[in-house]
């Protein structure tokens, strides 16, 4: 098998990439894969443009500075979002594996809780597109005090999210979830709905309620900002390794808060999980692989 880097959460079609994904380019997205579908490009293209996906330092597209980024599983925030994921899957059907879900917060001259309404538009998307998603998310909870801080806020949220997650289980699809200041609502929530498969990205709340998910049988994912500093190390100490993923959440939790996120740093999560669990890198990259394409079953075809 080959154990190329699977990023479990990432935005790549978010507008801080839109310099690579404009029409009629040959987009860099095709480094990650290999020989076999560089050859489908011109050389002079990957010269000519900067690498989302060589080693970190690195620059250029040379092959031998791949990171072997195998899978990008490509989340949405809001409706507006869903199209571009889906272009980018029918241009790179074999690298980009797309979920289509509402975020918590929604962007509407700055942060709000998601609405009900919110969904009319959304779900005869997930249905009319059903074949080609390999999950439902980016979905969850944020009960962040600014973010939300009515009940009726948090029970806007709370419908919204039920409701995806009513959506996951009809089309036998795991859910890509956010969290925060809401873990053991969020896990009880989707243990209580029947949910089985499920990644928890960015994961930060308590270790009692992560091993409250590694019993529902659910998976974690950690992006390079937990470089940063050592707040998360108990955390990847007490998940089994069989329950980790890793994820970039590009373009956002980078190494450096002020720097656009990229896959290519998909690598230091993977070298930090590995110092913390004292594995090696190799290790790390194959366990999580596997986890990944065991969740997102759809993405390993």
């Amino acid at each position: 098998m080959d154990y190329g880097f699977v990023d479990c959460h990432c935005h790549i079609s978010a507008l801080e990439f839109q310099q690579f994904l404009v029409p009629g380019s040959v987009c860099v997205l095709l480094v990650v894969t290999g020989p076999n579908v560089e050859r489908s490009a011109r050389s002079e293209d990957f010269r000519s443009q900067p690498s989302l996906f060589s080693s970190a330092g690195s620059s250029g597209c040379d092959p031998q500075n791949q990171v072997g980024v195998k899978t990008l599983v490509a989340v949405t925030e809001e409706v507006e979002e869903f199209s571009r994921v889906l272009r980018l899957q029918e241009r790179y059907p074999d690298l980009v594996a797309p979920c289509l879900g509402l975020h918590p917060l929604q962007a509407a001259g700055g942060q709000r809780s998601v609405r009900p309404q919110d969904l009319e538009e959304a779900l005869p998307l997930f249905y009319s597109h059903r074949e080609r998603l390999v999950a439902i998310g980016e979905i969850g909870l944020d009960f962040t005090p600014w973010c939300a801080p009515t009940q009726q806020d948090r029970d806007d949220q709370m419908k919204v999210f039920i409701r995806q997650l009513d959506v996951a289980m009809e089309m036998d699809l795991p859910v890509n979830v956010h969290s925060r200041s809401a873990a053991k609502v969020t896990i009880d929530t989707m243990r209580r709905r029947g949910i089985s498969r499920a990644l928890l990205h960015n994961f930060s709340g308590k270790p009692a309620a992560a091993m409250e998910a590694v019993e529902a049988g659910f998976f974690f994912s950690f992006p390079p900002a937990v470089c940063r500093n050592q707040q998360r190390d108990r955390l990847i100490q007490r998940i089994p390794l069989d329950h980790i993923c890793l994820e970039t959440d590009a373009p956002a939790l980078g190494l450096h808060r002020n720097e656009r996120n990229e896959p290519a740093n998909i690598t230091l999560s993977c070298s930090y999980i590995a110092k913390v669990k004292g594995q090696t890198p190799e290790t790390v990259r194959e366990v999580t692989t596997q986890n990944a394409y065991r969740l997102f079953s759809r993405a390993s075809r």
